[in-house]
């Protein structure tokens, strides 16, 4: 069974020597997204609009590899302040809310931009019934 890695254009993917999304079989993982845009971060400071923005960006990403947001099975949040946990958790439920994959949320001591204050990572298998 082959690997399927499908890039985002980013130019810190060669540079670091990840891929968005990995793809072996009916599973597929997703990289650590963050709300960076166009090599800026979107919305500085705005946990619940970096999430909206993180999550949009993972859906996409999914989808290009020919799954759904429905697929993922387990997410990781990573936050550089807990206390934010609400505002983060309230949009990863406007995303899973019928999903309910398995999750973590977990603070850091900070991310690559200070302006970033979440990271996700997602793991979605194809096929599996709800």
């Amino acid at each position: 069974m082959s690997v399927v890695r499908l890039g985002s254009g980013s130019p810190w993917e060669s540079v670091v020597g990840y891929s968005r999304v990995v793809v072996r079989g009916d599973t597929a993982w997703v990289s650590g997204t963050t709300s960076m845009v166009d090599g800026e971060v979107a919305h500085p400071g705005d946990a619940a609009a970096q999430t909206r923005q993180a999550l949009s960006i993972i859906e996409q990403s999914l989808e290009r590899a020919g799954f759904t947001l429905a697929d993922v099975v387990r997410t990781r949040m990573f936050v550089t302040d807990i206390s934010r946990w609400e505002e983060v958790g309230r949009v990863h439920g406007e995303f899973f809310g019928d999903v309910r994959p398995a999750t973590s949320m977990v603070q850091v001591a900070a991310l690559i931009d200070p302006a970033m204050v979440v990271e996700i990572e997602a793991d979605a298998v194809r096929g599996v019934p709800a």
